[in-house]
């Protein structure tokens, strides 16, 4: 993850409806979006979501982007068929608004990691295992008491085949090194439509606070959705209905 300034942000500085305009708009999907599932393939959306998209892109132009930790094609069928840029995979997959796509090769010692997670899960129910194109996620949310041994695999994983460490809430991945939902947010600000605008960033994780943090430092703002959480952002929203509903109504301003 980068290194990034914590600020902690009081709970009562809430976003103003005025934030859009003239604002290129990035958003983490789970947590932020829709609510966090023990099991991630449980995940929908809804129709509710699925208008207020189509009304942001429209609000913005097109300068709506989703930055999340899921692989982009798992973004895509969620939406069933996304019309906006994504960025996935921790911002190792990007694809920009005029739909040219970037992202790295997988290395082999993610299959070692795949098979020494499944093991893990073998011996404990409740574990989830995400395998993903360049990432293998170890949820726990259903067996907490496994957190410290599964930290522990993972975190060997990362150090043994020179991957990187990513934890999440109830959750811990080995990726891909290299990039971050900042570089997400850095690499679709690069785009004609996007590059003269402020980017306005919206996450509710740790793994969102690089993208957090680039927003701010392009000129932007970053929003954390979470009432107590320290952060780099400067606005804070309670949970996801806030955030919806945050959205809606800049949206209709």
């Amino acid at each position: 993850m980068s290194q990034t300034q914590t600020i902690n942000t009081p709970a009562s500085q809430h976003p103003p409806l005025d934030l859009l305009e003239r604002a290129s708009l990035f958003l983490d999907f789970d947590g932020t979006l829709v609510e966090l599932e023990a099991r991630p393939d449980e995940t929908r959306v809804n129709d509710r979501v699925r208008r207020l998209m189509a009304k942001l892109s429209a609000k913005l132009d097109g300068r709506l982007a989703i930055i999340s930790g899921r692989p982009l094609d798992q973004i895509d069928a969620l939406f069933g068929g996304a019309g906006f840029a994504i960025s996935g995979s921790h911002g190792l997959e990007v694809r920009m608004p005029d739909g040219s796509l970037s992202a790295p090769i997988r290395p082999t010692g993610l299959d070692h990691a795949l098979r020494e997670v499944r093991g893990l899960a073998a011996k404990h129910e409740g574990l989830v295992i995400e395998d993903k194109p360049f990432g293998v996620s170890l949820h726990y949310r259903l067996a907490p008491h496994t957190e410290a041994e599964c930290h522990a695999l993972v975190r060997a994983m990362a150090e043994q085949d020179g991957l990187a460490l990513q934890i999440g809430k109830m959750m811990v991945e080995v990726r891909v090194a290299g990039n971050d939902k900042g570089h997400g947010l850095r690499a679709l600000m690069q785009s004609p439509g996007m590059f003269a605008t402020r980017p306005v960033f919206i996450g509710d994780d740790d793994t969102d606070e690089p993208a957090l943090a680039a927003a701010e430092e392009m000129g932007g703002a970053g929003i954390v959705v979470d009432p107590v959480r320290p952060s780099a952002a400067r606005y804070r929203l309670d949970d996801v209905a806030a955030t919806l509903a945050w959205l809606e109504s800049a949206v209709e301003r």
